[in-house]
């Protein structure tokens, strides 16, 4: 199979988490010669490309909540044959609120986009994966635990967790590192759709990281081979008191 410059591919680009991947990954990997930014945002996705250092960039506006939309990315692979060296799966939302008090579609669309979409994008690039190779899936701390009242995102974000965990272990051989980042509350647009029916809780604002120390972080931790990166001391103890303390007694002071 033929192979090009090595590639970075980032689903979610277009703001957030994923445009701060693209930005960083940019200043501090000289081996990337080519970013394959994708988002549903054209216009963000055009103003991030002026941001990454003169590199070649290929902007694809997809929604991977679609199924035709994942189904011409994997085409476009196909077609163009890349040499992966970094995928970012960065595209997901969530949206706060008791289930029951949510629409039936945002309950499945977190799913739909947090947890199939991720596994496809991952599916039909690992093949154009070279070895030392980088997958960086965005979790969240919200995977540690159950949690009223956030219960779909965290759910899903438990699933990013363990697959991305799983799937660490079955490409040692290969050289690709599979890297699940689980931060806290970050200050990024997350929230405008997070707050859809109910606010975001105080302690949550309080507690906000940057982004761009998250994804830092990130890539500290990717290129040291770990298979999960935490941001900041109090998230790091918040995963230790879950692992440790009885679920229900925690899930008492997240409801």
């Amino acid at each position: 199979m033929p192979k090009k410059g090595n590639v970075a591919v980032i689903t979610g680009a277009s703001s957030g988490m994923g445009r701060e991947f693209a930005i960083q990954i940019a200043q501090n990997y000289p081996s990337i010669q080519e970013f394959w930014i994708i988002a549903r945002r054209k216009d963000r996705l055009e103003q991030l490309q002026q941001k990454l250092l003169g590199r070649k960039v290929k902007i694809l506006q997809l929604d991977l909540s679609c199924q035709k939309d994942i189904d011409e990315l994997e085409q476009t692979l196909e077609r163009k044959k890349p040499r992966v060296r970094i995928l970012v799966n960065a595209a997901g939302f969530g949206i706060i609120g008791k289930i029951g008090k949510m629409q039936q579609k945002d309950c499945t669309g977190m799913v739909d986009l947090n947890c199939r979409a991720l596994t496809a994008v991952t599916h039909i690039v690992l093949p154009y994966m070279t070895g030392k190779g980088q997958i960086i899936q965005m979790a969240s701390s919200a995977a540690f635990m159950p949690q009223p009242g956030f219960a779909v995102y965290a759910a899903s974000k438990s699933y990013v967790l363990c697959f991305s965990r799983a799937l660490g272990r079955e490409l040692k051989g290969k050289g690709i590192t599979v890297t699940a980042v689980c931060p806290g509350p970050v200050k990024t647009e997350f929230f405008d759709i997070a707050e859809t029916y109910e606010a975001v809780k105080l302690y949550k604002k309080l507690t906000m990281a940057k982004a761009d120390r998250v994804v830092h972080q990130a890539l500290v931790d990717a290129k040291n081979g770990r298979s999960v990166s935490v941001y900041g001391p109090l998230m790091k103890g918040f995963r230790l008191l879950a692992k440790f303390l009885p679920v229900d007694f925690l899930m008492m002071f997240v409801k």
